[in-house]
């Protein structure tokens, strides 16, 4: 989102919105054949009230409980704040008229709430509009730090809690670009990047360019996955560097002091003992074939004074990566401070040479360089496979993540940082949720850091899982995980019924805790819950329903099984007063996103909760259970590995597969008339919608929002698919629906943002499968909404794409004879 400016839209503006607006294939009727502009158009009332709800505050608590900041955020941008000036360069996407991104979500309003005195304070001195983000609690908890985004520039503001007051505290303009990077040094000191330059001052494209734009390989494989807004020309470079420099400064009650020389910062990592920074600090050349993290950097250790004391590592840009999704650069990664030291920094490096197909005993080794950083790295261990990151205990404990997404394996091991031993705790993999058993809980040491928190004299683990899922659905729970035993016992799950998890542990030896708890019928908020003294849970929030339109409504997880065997879920949305006895079958709308799997077991196992409370977003399907449609949502549509081969290997079989059991189990069940049924889904959702439409006759209509149709143009894989195009020519030719697009006949709408930033799903996508469709004769309307990226955020474009998905549906579903 970007922040509004005081200004109309220009006549070009205006132009530029309608002809975004084109409609191929109809007028607003829907009916005509010619392409024609149309003005902006709302749903029906009982859509656009739901889309337009004021949503619930998102609240943050500090570590004692004792206080809760709500942040309320406006629901939708207009598009014309989404039209406002945008840069799109090393693929970031920032406002040239104050240094930070252009498209934000914004918080409008602050107020605290005092949990023992149950009294709640707006926050005053907050500036007017206020477009604040980047909340930053300090070390103490007692200020709370934000950036105020306004049309010249980015400010930082800090909020007194016990005051209740914000007060603004820097003086020259921060840079967000690649970040807000906002450090608390101490409880009164915050490290932050400030403008080196006004933007006023940026490089003018010259009308005579210096020469063509030229790139070359001179023989060495560079795969790269196909990222959008990426530098494109020697005036992109200049932009680049002198929006992206920044000043690093450290203000104390509103003093700035400059740390070291401005640069390109990628990071800056405070150690434990705040008494170093690990810097990555982006250098030329900058590359044409990846977005800004993946440009060529170097890795130093400086002090607070931003004097380099260690250059650790200079990195060559990541065009080089191998393709294949376990294999990686030949370079170290992965760099962190350890939590549990004064200042050790810490990486891993390949021992494969970062192909993981090579046959060694280790693919990757971990090392460390310790304050004052003068002698050698020490190894500190190696994995079995790759090397995902360590969670650190104390000197004896940290739990070490590796695993390879080709297998879709995680493994996670018990280290002792004294001695070096590595034992194994568990490997699983990561698509059986049913075996996950959570995340260790964590506790702030005498550095501030978050450390793993051990129980039972150091024998256990307090383990979190906010999932919890199994063969009742969804019921998270809190578990105590033995480290000699390796099996973990849960000490308290939500209750049936309802959907609780764990949002934090207060106090972990005393099991006193912050839930949050929703059912189908209550709206969610936030309790404290005592597991020892089993007292009743204290409410500290007290949210009302933001939708009251849909009590009544019905929701509930069904379940079914598809041809060969596998077990599928989906979520089945009823209207209000619904009776089938009397109302008979339902027009449906199903809608889904596939996903892969190696394990026909853990594609069958249960996800979600029918116990959750229904909340609605822009893309959600459940607008239609107030117009009188079933809703299938979160409809399973697993791809499964088989008989040895990988799961895409019979792609459109098994989407078929899972459509026919989808609508079986509706028709049976006598809620969804098999005539009127109709699919869609959105990004790789969209992209099976229109593979149902090129290879069934199951469905009345479909509707494909923001997909990729064509697979040759993301030739270096996509989703779960590390093959090449070249590798598997047919498999790319097979899954692409634009392959067949003189066999969709059934009714497609597709909607596409003309802005769009998601890798692989470029707008062309929508484009050539319209015309493709329509070249041959199929029934097709595309909708090409301006300025938006692949989540959509413009208030008029959503309720006219709601609008569209309505209109769409009553004539070709709940209108067919």
């Amino acid at each position: 989102m970007n922040i509004p400016y005081n200004i109309q839209l220009t006549k070009k503006m205006i132009k530029n919105l309608y002809a975004c607006l084109l409609i191929a294939g109809a007028c607003t009727s829907l009916n005509a054949s010619a392409q024609d502009a149309i003005s902006y158009q709302t749903p029906p009332k009982e859509i656009a009230d739901l889309l337009l709800a004021k949503p619930t505050p998102a609240v943050s608590i500090d570590g004692k409980a004792e206080w809760i900041l709500f942040s309320e955020r406006n629901s939708y941008p207009s598009v014309e704040e989404l039209a406002m000036p945008e840069y799109r360069i090393a693929g970031l996407r920032l406002n040239p008229n104050n240094y930070s991104p252009s498209r934000q979500n914004y918080i409008n309003n602050f107020s605290l709430k005092n949990i023992k005195t149950n009294q709640t304070a707006q926050v005053t001195g907050l500036p007017t509009p206020l477009y604040a983000g980047n909340i930053s609690w300090n070390p103490a908890e007692t200020k709370i730090a934000f950036t105020q985004t306004t049309q010249k520039g980015v400010d930082l503001y800090v909020i007194d809690v016990a005051t209740k007051k914000a007060v603004k505290t820097n003086k020259a303009f921060l840079n967000v670009v690649l970040g807000s990077g906002l450090t608390w040094l101490n409880d009164n000191t915050l490290i932050y990047r400030t403008v080196t330059q006004p933007a006023s001052a940026a490089p003018k494209k010259p009308l005579m360019p210096k020469g063509p734009t030229i790139q070359q390989n001179l023989g060495k494989a560079a795969p790269s996955a196909t990222y959008q807004d990426l530098i494109k020309s020697p005036f992109d470079e200049q932009l680049f560097e002198f929006f992206a420099t920044s000043q690093l400064v450290k203000n104390t009650a509103g003093v700035e002091t400059p740390i070291g020389k401005p640069a390109i910062y990628a990071r800056v990592d405070l150690s434990p003992d705040k008494n170093y920074m690990m810097t990555e600090t982006i250098r030329k050349p900058f590359s044409y074939l990846v977005s800004a993290f993946g440009f060529p950097s170097i890795v130093s250790i400086t002090d607070l004074n931003g004097k380099t004391i260690k250059t650790v590592v200079e990195l060559p840009s990541s065009e080089g990566t191998p393709s294949g999704y376990d294999n990686t650069q030949n370079v170290a990664r992965g760099f962190e401070w350890r939590d549990d030291e004064p200042a050790t920094l810490i990486w891993a490096k390949p021992l494969d040479s970062g192909l993981i197909k090579k046959n060694v005993p280790f693919h990757d080794a971990v090392y460390a360089l310790s304050a004052p950083f003068t002698t050698g790295e020490k190894e500190l261990f190696k994995t079995q496979t790759r090397y995902r990151g360590v969670q650190w205990g104390d000197a004896t404990l940290a739990l070490i993540m590796e695993g390879l997404r080709s297998k879709q394996t995680n493994k996670v091991s018990r280290y002792n940082p004294t001695t070096g031993a590595v034992e194994e705790l568990y490997t699983r993999n990561q698509t059986d949720a049913y075996g996950n058993p959570g995340s260790p809980v964590t506790v702030k040491n005498k550095y501030g850091r978050q450390v793993i928190k051990t129980i039972d004299n150091g024998t256990k683990l307090l383990m979190n899982n906010a999932i919890g899922s199994s063969e009742k659905g969804d019921l998270p729970f809190l578990a105590k995980f033995d480290l000699g035993s390796k099996k973990n016992e849960i000490i308290w799950r939500s209750a049936e019924g309802t959907f609780e998890y764990v949002s934090d542990v207060i106090n972990p030896d005393k099991l006193i805790l912050l839930t949050h708890k929703e059912s189908q019928k209550m709206v969610p908020n936030y309790f404290i819950k005592n597991l020892v003294l089993r007292i009743a849970d204290q409410p500290i929030t007290n949210f009302a329903n933001p939708y009251p339109s849909l009590d009544g409504i019905t929701k509930e997880k069904i379940s079914y099984k598809r041809a060969d065997g596998v077990d599928l879920t989906g979520d089945l949305y009823l209207p209000k007063g619904y009776d089938k006895a009397k109302d008979g079958p339902l027009p449906t709308l199903i809608w889904a996103y596939p996903r892969e799997f190696n394990s026909a077991a853990d594609a069958a196992q249960i996800r979600g909760s029918k116990d959750k409370f229904t909340n609605i977003s822009w893309g959600s399907p459940i607008y239609w259970v107030t117009r009188g449609y079933a809703i299938l949502d979160n409809a399973e549509m697993p791809i499964v590995a088989k008989d040895g081969k990988k799961p895409n290997d019979t792609f459109i079989e098994q989407l078929k597969l899972n459509a026919e059991a989808a609508i079986n189990k509706l028709s049976d069940l006598g809620v969804g008339d098999k005539k009127r049924m109709a699919v869609g889904g959105h990004s790789y959702g969209a992209f099976m919608t229109a593979n149902l439409l090129a290879h069934t006759d199951l469905f009345a209509a479909g509707i494909a929002r923001s997909g990729a149709y064509n697979r040759t143009l993301t030739p270096f894989g996509f989703q779960n698919e590390e093959r090449t195009y070249w590798q598997v020519p047919q498999l790319y030719y097979e899954m692409s629906p634009f392959s067949y697009a003189d066999k969709i006949k059934t009714p497609l709408l597709l909607i596409h943002g003309d802005s769009d930033d998601n890798p692989g799903t470029f707008p062309i996508n929508s484009e050539r499968l319209f015309n493709a469709i329509k070249g041959a004769g199929g029934t097709t309307r595309f909708v090409f909404l301006p300025y938006e990226a692949h989540g959509y955020r413009g208030k008029e474009n959503i309720l006219h794409t709601l609008w569209e998905e309505d209109q769409w549906l009553e004539k070709y579903v709940k209108g067919k004879k």
